[in-house]
């Protein structure tokens, strides 16, 4: 096994961990951004409030983006255990 193999192995594997995590890291980061904007414009300074709005979307957006994100990771994993032959060697 060649060390660009390697690293070509590495590199796909960090992109579809970025791929599958952006949706709810996304949707966690606008969520807040909103719970913030509605904090300062009504000088809401509860801490907690932030917590369950974000623990709710992003429920919902596991939800609604989970069948992708395990089909993804199913692809990246079968495809990974299809090339175990060409590493041995």
């Amino acid at each position: 096994m060649s060390m660009g193999y390697v690293v070509t192995l590495i590199r796909s594997g960090v992109l579809h961990v970025l791929l599958v995590s952006a949706p709810l890291l996304i949707i966690a980061l606008v969520v807040g951004l909103v719970i913030s904007i509605f904090q300062a414009t009504t000088s809401i300074q509860e801490q907690t409030l932030t917590f369950v709005p974000k623990i709710a979307a992003i429920l919902g957006a596991l939800i609604f983006f989970g069948p992708w994100m395990i089909q993804m990771l199913t692809r990246f994993t079968v495809s990974l255990m299809n090339q175990i032959p060409m590493m041995v060697r």
